[in-house]
């Protein structure tokens, strides 16, 4: 995953590049010498990209002042947002081609589009990876619970088995997919995620009660026939 190299606070007030560019003109990248031109590109190239996909892109952006300032704005939220990767802009602009929309989306649904659903990823829907860690955070599931995938367990351990098994539903999932979110967030940025417990060993099948006691009394009879036969 490429990180956009030069996302960082204050850095994009400075940025003086992206003039508006009419429909089939060349983009040139003119950044200020503290801008990293790779920045530049991922970002004009984003608006570039919004252009195509919103055919009513200038009610947003009808002069050149306001396409730069939408530029430092949309960039200032992306900072709080944590939107720091191409690959977050890539699924925002995935989103975008699938909203069947004329007009430019404001910055906040845009980021909205940036986090994609745990589907996406391949991970278990929010119902169905609360159902499960709910079940598996039983004390009675202890050593032998079955978890589908890392980011379940992981995110069942950030909100704490102990919340999962005592707070009301409502509560108990609005936690979850809370640290959920943050989960997904967390394999979008290529970050680590706590690893599920190695299964345990099968247990030994503990002999039954009557069989110990039935052996117990084969062997003392063969005692005491044996001490008959020597008496």
């Amino acid at each position: 995953m490429n990180q956009v190299s030069v996302i960082a606070t204050g850095l994009w007030a400075k940025v003086q590049t992206g003039q508006f560019i009419a429909a089939g003109e060349s983009e040139s990248i003119q950044p200020a010498a503290e801008l990293s031109q790779a920045t530049a590109k991922v970002i004009n190239g984003l608006f570039r990209e919004l252009r195509s996909i919103f055919p009513a892109w200038k009610q947003a952006w009808p002069d050149m002042a306001t396409y730069k300032a939408a530029k430092q704005q949309w960039m200032r939220g992306f900072l709080e947002a944590g939107i720091c990767s191409t690959e977050q802009l890539r699924f925002g602009l995935m989103q975008a081609r699938q909203a069947a929309k004329d007009f430019v989306p404001n910055v906040g649904v845009f980021i909205g589009w940036c986090t994609p659903t745990a589907e996406m990823l391949g991970l278990p829907r929010l119902a169905a990876a609360h159902r499960e860690a709910c079940r598996n955070a039983h004390p009675s599931m202890a050593g032998q619970a079955k978890w589908t995938h890392d980011a379940v367990w992981h995110t069942a351990k950030e909100c704490g088995f102990e919340n999962l098994n005592r707070l009301s539903h409502d509560l108990s999932i609005k936690l979850f997919e809370r640290n959920y979110t943050i989960t997904v967030r967390r394999i979008l940025a290529g970050l680590a995620l706590q690893k599920m417990p190695l299964a345990l060993p099968p247990r030994a099948i503990e002999r039954s009660a009557p069989e110990v006691g039935n052996k117990a009394l084969a062997a003392l009879r063969a005692m005491r026939s044996g001490g008959a036969a020597h008496a």
